[in-house]
């Protein structure tokens, strides 16, 4: 059955016919798709549109072909072109005349905009579910590891010390901004484009703001031809994941790292590694590289969004069936990964003695050596080259500065007291930066807690 057939009097090319079906990809909207006609029959019969014996077995059809479909005791026929022309012609089937009636004031514009709008919708609270779940397992990992001293970097050189949990918390605020995200995204995916018709809306009065409230849609759009033309929501949605996988591959390119030999921060559970099928000794971080890889997937499909949609005409265009493909498999690709990256943190061991050891290499606590001098009264840049020098001098003796001897440090500059070695005591050096936001132990454990504070407030909302 095709819903346009009445002009044509020549058969489709059977490949042009494949070629042109999105029933492959589009069946899995049978669910918003029935939800929408639903809601159209009541309008249609409560406005007098169609008689509400109509509309009554319009919807006992729909309602038994969703408990079927759901139950899988009805299978879709692909031989369709869409999930659309499926549905309305198993009604027509099952109810007879009353079932061609469904499709009055709608066209598969709309219809589609808006399968697509509560699609988007439904996945992005999914979505952010599994963000505060992550966000959770992060808070709690880093309350356990308050006190556990690792080195900062920078340009993947130790840089200065600070803790695991400080640094835990800095993914943390990075998934923070993607539920945020999610959360600023439903606002403009929250509104109802049934009415719009192909592009000029329709001469039925039709009661938008009826369907709008029976579907939980917030608002109307407001111009039909935006309305079915519309997919800025599909890319801001991939966009969003897209921001997700980088933070996910930020965070796995890390955990790679620190679970090689030459690191050996962490052991990865047995559960989320692989071996090697000729090194018996391997124990690969496949799960964390798979995301990491995955990252470019999602990249793609925002791509392809962008370069569907840059250069239609208004109003609705054959190009933009390619925007549910892109959507449903970046959808997919986030949900598996935020799944497996959660289990992988939580199951996660760290090997505190090696991390603090690490952080004490490389010089870390020369910032600090030279903050002792500024607080005696050295200008920051006289006391930034004495420093220099110490580390240099350091180097050479193939010693720490917490192992030179105070005449060593007077030798630099006699401003050097006993004091200095308390000073340089790793633990004082990341308790001593305790403004917020910073490392000390204070000011993380704060942040953990408002962190949690988050988590519950937007549970509770969900």
């Amino acid at each position: 059955m095709k819903l346009w057939g009445g002009r044509f009097s020549g058969q489709t090319d059977s490949f042009a016919n494949f070629f042109q079906s999105s029933i492959m990809f589009d069946q899995r909207l049978f669910k918003h798709d029935i939800s929408g006609s639903l809601a159209h029959a009541k309008m249609l019969g409560k406005q007098g549109i169609i008689s509400s014996a109509d509309a009554h077995l319009i919807t006992q059809g729909l309602t038994g072909i969703l408990a079927e479909l759901e139950a899988g005791s009805l299978k879709i026929d692909l031989s369709f072109e869409d999930i659309h022309s499926f549905v309305e012609a198993e009604l027509v089937k099952r109810i007879g005349e009353a079932g061609k009636r469904l499709h009055t004031g709608r066209s598969r514009n709309d219809q589609v905009a808006l399968d697509m709008r509560m699609y988007v919708k439904e996945e992005t609270k999914a979505l952010k579910k599994q963000l505060l779940l992550l966000l959770e397992t992060l808070s709690e990992t880093a309350k356990l590891h308050l006190k556990t001293v690792m080195p900062g970097f920078t340009h993947l050189q130790k840089a200065q010390p600070i803790t695991l949990a400080h640094h835990l918390m800095a993914y943390f605020q990075m998934f923070k901004r993607d539920y945020e995200r999610l959360c600023d995204l439903i606002l403009r995916t929250d509104e109802m484009p049934l009415g719009a018709g192909a592009l000029a809306g329709t001469s039925y009065p039709l009661d938008r703001d009826l369907v709008k409230d029976l579907l939980g849609f917030k608002e109307l759009t407001k111009n039909s031809l935006d309305s079915v033309s519309d997919r800025d929501f599909c890319m801001e949605f991939v966009f969003s994941l897209s921001l997700i996988m980088t933070h996910l591959s930020r965070f796995c390119e890390e955990i790679i790292i620190w679970a090689t030999d030459s690191f050996g921060f962490i052991e990865i559970s047995d559960a989320y590694s692989t071996g090697s099928s000729i090194m018996p000794q391997k124990k690969n971080p496949d799960i964390a590289e798979l995301i990491r890889g995955k990252t470019g997937r999602v990249y793609g499909n925002l791509i392809s969004l962008l370069t569907v949609m840059k250069a239609l005409p208004l109003a609705y265009n054959k190009d933009m069936q390619e925007d549910k493909e892109a959507v449903f498999d970046a959808a997919d690709t986030v949900k598996a990964c935020l799944f497996a990256f959660t289990g992988m943190i939580e199951n996660i061991t760290f090997n505190k003695e090696k991390m603090s050891e690490s952080a004490g290499g490389g010089y870390t606590d020369a910032t600090d050596a030279a903050d002792y001098l500024v607080k005696k009264g050295v200008p920051f840049r006289e006391a930034h080259e004495m420093t220099g020098k110490l580390v240099s001098y350091a180097v050479g003796k193939n010693k720490r500065l917490g192992e030179l001897t105070l005449n060593e440090f007077k030798d630099i500059t006699p401003v050097f007291d006993e004091d200095i070695f308390t000073a340089l005591m790793v633990e004082n050096l990341i308790n001593s930066r305790s403004l917020p936001g910073g490392p000390g132990e204070k000011a993380v454990l704060n942040a953990i807690n408002d962190g949690i504070l988050f988590i519950r407030k937007n549970q509770a909302d969900e």
